[in-house]
C-alpha cells in the first residue's frame, strides 16, 4: 500500500500546485513583456503615440505567446511517454526556447543593460580617439628629432666660416673670402631650417591643449549619471571637434619641409666665384668649396633618410563616432554585459524547469502505479460492500459453524467441496446452541491470547 500511498500523494500534490504554476508563468510572461517593451521602445522611430501603442502592442503578443507556449509544454511533455514522441516535444520546445529569445530575450537585455552598453560603447571610442591623439602628436613631434642634427651642422659651418675668416684654417690665407661667403650661406640656410622645426613646437603644443580638453569633456560626458540620449548627442559633438584636432596635429608635421630643405641644400648648391688675387690661392678657394659641397651633399643626404623614416610612420586614420542604439550596443558588447543576458533569458526561459519537474513526477507516478499488485487494485462498490460486511459481523460476532459431521465409508465423496457460506443474521435472535466466544471479538492486529 504504500506504493500506491505514494502515486497518490505525487498526484495530490501536482494537482495543488497547478494554480501556482499557472500563476508564476502569468508573473513570468508579464515580466518579460514588461522589459521587452522597453527594449522596442528604443528602437522605433516616430511620434511619441506611434512609439507607445506599437511596443505595448509587441510587449503583449510576446507575453501571450510565451505563456501559451509554456502551457502546452506543461501540459503536453509529461503526458507523453513514447521515447519518439517524447523527443520530438524537446526538440519543438528547444525551437520555441530559440524563437522565444530572438523575439524578447535580446530586448529584454538591451532593457536592463541597454544603458551600460551605450555608455560601454562611448567609453570604448573615448579610448580609441585618446590614442588617436597621443598618436598624431607623436607624429608631429618625431621632426623635433632633426633640429639637434640641424644645429649641430649649422654650428660647423658657422664654426668653420669663424676659423677662415680669422686664421685662414682651410685655405691658409685671413679674411672673407668666398669660402667664407659660402660657409656663412650654409650656416644661415641651416638655421633657417632649425627655426621652422623649433616653431612647429609651439602649434603642436597648442593643438595637443585643444584634443586634451575635449577629452577631458568627453570623459565627464561618460561618467556623469542621468539620461543616456542627450549625453550621447553631446559626445558626438565633441567627437566631431577632436577629429578636426587630430587631423590639424597631422598636417603641423615638418618632417615633409625638412625633406624638401634637405633636398634642396645638394640641388641647390651655389657656390660662389673664387675671388683669390692669385691663381694658388683662386685653386685652394676652389678645392674648399667642393669640399664644402660634398659636406652638404652627405648633410642633405642625412637629413632626407631620416625625414624619410619619419613619413614613413603610419599615419592616424580618420576616426567616426557612430552611434549605436542600446540593442545594438548590448549585442556588440554582450561579452561585458553577460549576467544581464542570464538575467534576460532566464525569465522566458525559467519555465523549461517546471516542464522537467512535471515530466519527472509524472514518471514517478506512472512506475509506482505499475509496481501495485492485482489483489490491492479494488473498485468503490467492492469497498462498499466489504465495509458492510464488516459492520454487520461487528455488530452480531463471528458465528462458529459446526463441525463436520465424520464421512460414511460407504458414500461416494463430491468430486468438488463447497464450504459453506458464513452468513450473519440482519436481526440475530439469542439461541442456547451457541455459545458465544470471547477471542471472537479481536481485531486484525491484536496480540496472540495467553492462557
Amino acid at each position: 500500500m504504500q506504493l500506491k500511498n505514494n502515486a497518490y500523494r505525487l498526484n495530490e500534490t501536482v494537482r495543488g500546485v497547478e494554480t501556482m504554476t499557472r500563476f508564476a508563468l502569468a508573473v513570468l510572461a508579464l515580466a518579460s513583456g514588461v522589459y521587452t517593451y522597453l527594449g522596442v521602445r528604443g528602437l522605433l522611430d516616430g511620434s511619441a503615440s506611434f512609439v507607445f501603442f506599437a511596443a505595448i502592442i509587441y510587449s503583449a503578443a510576446v507575453s501571450v505567446a510565451i505563456y501559451a507556449f509554456w502551457s502546452f509544454m506543461l501540459r503536453f511533455v509529461p503526458l507523453v511517454t513514447n521515447g519518439v514522441q517524447r523527443i520530438g516535444l524537446f526538440v519543438t520546445m528547444a525551437i520555441g526556447c530559440c524563437m522565444i529569445i530572438a523575439m524578447s530575450s535580446w530586448l529584454n537585455a538591451a532593457a536592463l543593460a541597454g544603458s551600460a552598453a551605450t555608455e560601454q560603447h562611448m567609453a570604448v571610442t573615448l579610448q580609441g580617439y585618446a590614442e588617436d591623439l597621443d598618436k598624431a602628436h607623436a607624429n608631429a613631434l618625431a621632426a623635433q628629432s632633426l633640429l639637434p642634427d640641424v644645429q649641430r651642422a649649422a654650428g660647423r659651418f658657422a664654426d668653420l666660416a669663424a676659423d677662415e675668416r680669422e686664421s685662414g684654417a682651410l685655405t691658409g690665407t685671413t679674411g672673407s673670402g668666398s669660402v667664407v661667403q659660402l660657409l656663412t650661406q650654409m650656416s644661415a640656410q641651416m638655421n633657417g631650417l632649425a627655426d621652422t622645426i623649433t616653431g612647429s613646437r609651439e602649434e603642436v603644443a597648442g593643438l595637443f591643449e585643444q584634443g586634451s580638453a575635449r577629452l577631458a569633456t568627453m570623459r565627464e560626458l561618460v561618467s556623469t549619471p542621468g539620461a543616456v540620449e542627450p549625453r550621447l548627442d553631446q559626445f558626438q559633438s565633441e567627437s566631431v571637434q577632436l577629429s578636426a584636432v587630430i587631423a590639424a596635429l597631422e598636417q603641423t608635421g615638418v618632417a615633409p619641409s625638412v625633406k624638401r630643405a634637405a633636398a634642396d641644400l645638394s640641388a641647390g648648391f651655389i657656390a660662389p666665384v673664387a675671388d683669390g688675387g692669385t691663381t694658388d690661392l683662386v685653386n685652394r678657394q676652389g678645392q674648399v668649396m667642393e669640399t664644402v659641397r660634398a659636406s652638404v651633399a652627405a648633410q642633405s643626404a642625412a637629413l632626407s633618410t631620416a625625414a624619410d623614416e619619419i613619413l614613413a610612420t603610419p599615419a592616424v586614420e580618420q576616426r567616426r563616432f557612430v552611434p549605436l542604439s542600446s540593442a545594438e550596443a548590448v549585442l556588440r558588447y554582450w561579452q561585458d554585459f553577460v549576467p544581464s543576458w542570464a538575467g534576460a533569458i532566464s525569465i522566458d526561459l525559467l519555465p523549461v524547469v517546471l516542464v522537467l519537474v512535471l515530466m519527472i513526477v509524472n514518471d514517478a507516478m506512472r512506475r509506482d502505479a505499475s509496481t501495485l499488485e492485482e489483489a490491492e487494485n479494488i473498485t468503490a462498490a467492492e469497498m462498499l460492500r466489504a465495509v458492510a460486511l464488516y459492520r454487520r459481523m461487528e455488530t452480531a460476532g463471528f458465528a462458529e459453524a459446526p463441525p463436520p459431521a465424520e464421512p460414511d465409508e460407504s458414500d461416494t465423496p463430491p468430486a468438488e467441496a463447497q464450504p459453506e457460506p458464513l452468513v450473519a443474521s440482519a436481526s440475530p435472535e439469542p439461541d442456547d446452541t451457541v455459545t458465544p466466544i470471547e477471542t471472537a471479538q479481536r481485531r486484525r492486529g491484536d496480540g496472540p491470547v495467553r492462557p
